[in-house]
């Protein structure tokens, strides 16, 4: 298992809330380390968030605890009750992801009434929050969340491992089982960079210039996620169709394969020219090799006329690849347009920092 930020901002997120409740003095601190431990969030603006989701929860929780002791007392099963009432009213708010620290406090408060009972449910309901505020200046101070990079890597990976499998199924050098394996951990892959932009997008920035570029940067994110997409689907056609693939003529297999080559080449490209590590503008040499879509479309239309094949199915299923390579290249061409208008207008907040 992986040690990661969150693990460590829990852990200092629980010292910081037992230290202030222990400075306040305030009774059972342990209360205020369970509710630091509900609030630490996985970006400053969902902590932002989760504060006054918290709040509203809490005070939830702590009013139904008091009207229930004064008016039915405390015995078990109006606990139970009054627990029911909770999660009602957080679920009709909207505010579900308040309701496991709403019931904290609603059992804290209700567990030991006494003469002092108001002043001992504000303690506690005090106590509770502070460890909520704890939460949100851990998540705001210490090692605060860096998604673009983690987004940037994830998408490097996933680039390298497709574009890997490509040059070898296209060379029908990759073994059948294995590549189906990991062809679905890629799937899983791909499904959580999603998540990962979706965190990004969510980071908030101070300054208005930064926000103007990162709004960019989004939609060239956005882009490499489908770029990939296209990618594995490009892959998973010549893994399905290989079979198909090769009853095709060897002149017309060569040519496929060296559309493909470049195509990989074209986009291992454009990955490193977003984080400035290749000139922008660069002549590979087997550029006069490489077909236009056109003309790759009309090569397959020839071949349809030329082959002599045996199995009416071969065609069709040769045509899913060759439409496959032809999206790919469109999502390539156009990704590398972005970056080419962004690099032009955002020569200062181009870059990905690579550590």
């Amino acid at each position: 298992m992986k040690l990661g930020a969150r693990i460590l901002k829990t852990g200092i997120a629980i010292v910081l809330s037992l230290f202030l409740a222990e400075l306040f003095q305030m009774p059972s601190p342990v209360f205020a380390a369970i509710a630091a431990i509900f609030a630490i969030q996985p970006t400053i603006y969902r902590s932002f968030l989760s504060i006054i989701e918290q709040v509203q929860g809490n005070a939830i929780g702590a009013i139904v605890a008091i009207v229930f002791v004064l008016v039915f007392g405390n015995h078990i099963f109006i606990i139970g009750l009054a627990a029911i009432v909770v999660i009602t009213i957080n679920l009709k708010l909207k505010i579900e992801n308040t309701i496991g620290l709403a019931l904290v406090t609603l059992i804290a408060i209700m567990e030991t009434p006494g003469d002092t009972f108001i002043q001992f449910a504000l303690i506690r309901f005090s106590t509770i929050m502070l460890g909520v505020f704890s939460a949100f200046i851990v998540n705001l101070l210490f090692l605060p969340p860096r998604y673009e990079k983690k987004l940037y890597f994830k998408l490097s990976d996933i680039t390298e491992e497709t574009t890997k499998w490509i040059r070898l199924t296209i060379r029908h050098a990759s073994e059948h089982k294995l590549l189906k394996n990991d062809i679905g951990k890629m799937k899983e892959t791909v499904r959580s960079l999603d998540h990962l932009y979706l965190m990004y997008k969510e980071e908030r920035n101070y300054f208005k210039k930064d926000t103007i570029a990162k709004s960019r940067k989004l939609v060239i994110y956005r882009q490499m996620i489908s770029t990939i997409k296209r990618s594995l689907e490009t892959l998973r056609k010549l893994h399905r169709f290989e079979n198909d693939l090769q009853e095709m003529p060897a002149d017309f297999q060569y040519v496929v394969q060296q559309q493909l080559d470049c195509l990989i080449h074209y986009h291992e490209h454009v990955m490193l020219k977003f984080i400035g590590k290749v000139r922008p503008q660069v002549v590979f040499e087997e550029g006069d090799i490489f077909l236009n879509r056109k003309e790759l479309f009309n090569l397959f239309f020839s071949q349809q006329k030329e082959a002599k094949l045996e199995d009416d199915a071969i065609l069709p299923h040769t045509m899913q690849i060759i439409s496959a390579i032809i999206d790919y290249n469109e999502q390539v061409e156009h990704l590398d347009k972005l970056i080419s208008s962004f690099q032009t207008y955002h020569k200062k907040s181009n870059e990905v920092t690579i550590e």
